[in-house]
């Protein structure tokens, strides 16, 4: 019997590297599959430059930030198109993403599109809803009452939703994440290294629903007349997975199962200030050198060895605080390869 549907992670994420040139420069992905991008994540691998994001429900010209709490920022000449199978830089004239000769990374997930109108909360939206992948892009304006609704599109309850107030009247806000691993009564923060803050002022101490997340009255998740956008994740059964573990403070250390081989893994301490870090598969490519970089800040690609990429979920490789504390509590997204599709052909050791 079929593991699960998604055969090819590559239609639904990709990791993409590539090397700058302050023009134009057209990047193609590498999957079997076609994949036009709704998010795009990128950083600069070989330097302390930040991250940037865009996305295709805000549009292309619309820059944020994820280590930083400054509202969106209309940027006409760094990403300039999502494209069928990739998308298409400019001359980056602030040098985000495209500066000549350096080495950059972008995670893209895919979505559906500039979304359309939802009106299944308390607050309507405008959903680009991929349900097979258990990703969406919600896009609404707060309205600073604590129990107010949103739809998210997914058919399924997410296990994680990060948030952003983008308005340019509410800047300096911080990304807050909610995260099944953590629990809607405390808010956890994408550009901080802060242990949660335990309030309800951020989700409403109420978990989301398959058709609906809740929101406080916090200017992070609900700035009132503020324009928001919201990033929702749902597992989806050998594909992507969002949870937690313990650590046991040994260098042999704690082996997490995903049930798929992980192609992007962020962890971040729950119980302890700690920050964020991060993998893919394509840098370096082999193990241990799996390097990470920090989503909370703008350093250059670490080199540490610190965790393995395995054909079925990933094994930390070191007794740090920041990924295997003895007894310290992590939580964890992951996107990957199935190991058996409804092809059945099995995915391969890495």
């Amino acid at each position: 019997m079929a593991y699960t549907t998604i055969n090819d992670s590559t239609a639904y994420f990709q990791t993409k590297l590539f090397t700058g040139n302050s023009s134009t420069n057209a990047i193609t992905f590498d999957g079997n599959t076609n994949m036009q991008p709704d998010w795009s994540w990128f950083k600069r691998r070989d330097g302390a430059n930040g991250h940037s994001a865009f996305d295709s429900v805000r549009g292309v010209t619309k820059l944020i930030s994820p280590n930083q709490t400054a509202a969106e920022q209309t940027v006409s000449d760094a990403v300039t198109s999502f494209n069928t199978n990739g998308f298409t830089l400019g001359s980056d004239s602030n040098n985000f993403i495209n500066d000549d000769g350096l080495s950059y990374v972008a995670w893209n997930w895919k979505a559906n599109g500039s979304g359309s109108a939802n009106t299944d909360g308390s607050i309507n939206s405008t959903v680009s809803a991929n349900q097979t992948a258990g990703f969406s892009i919600v896009s609404y304006t707060g309205n600073a009452t604590s129990g107010a609704t949103i739809g998210h599109g997914l058919n399924s309850v997410p296990q994680m939703i990060i948030t952003k107030n983008r308005d340019q009247s509410s800047a300096s806000q911080d990304w807050c994440v909610y995260h099944v691993g953590v629990g809607a009564n405390k808010g956890i923060f994408l550009n901080l290294t802060n242990s949660p803050d335990t309030n309800a002022k951020y989700f409403n101490d109420t978990t989301p629903t398959s058709s609906v997340f809740t929101v406080g009255n916090n200017l992070g998740t609900n700035g009132s007349g503020d324009d928001m956008i919201a990033y929702c994740f749902a597992n989806k059964t050998g594909y992507s997975k969002f949870g937690s573990y313990t650590g046991n403070g040994n260098a042999d250390g704690t082996f997490v199962y995903t049930g798929f081989k992980p192609a992007f893994v962020i962890i971040k301490r729950s119980d302890a200030t700690q920050g964020w870090l991060m993998w893919d598969s394509k840098r370096l490519g082999y193990n241990p050198d799996n390097n990470h970089l920090q989503p909370h800040g703008s350093d250059a690609e670490g080199t540490a060895d610190t965790l393995d990429l395995l054909s079925n979920g990933f094994k930390i490789r070191e007794s740090g605080a920041g990924t295997n504390g003895s007894g310290a509590s992590y939580i964890f997204m992951a996107f990957g390869q199935s190991l058996v599709g409804s092809n059945n052909v099995p995915c391969t050791a890495r």
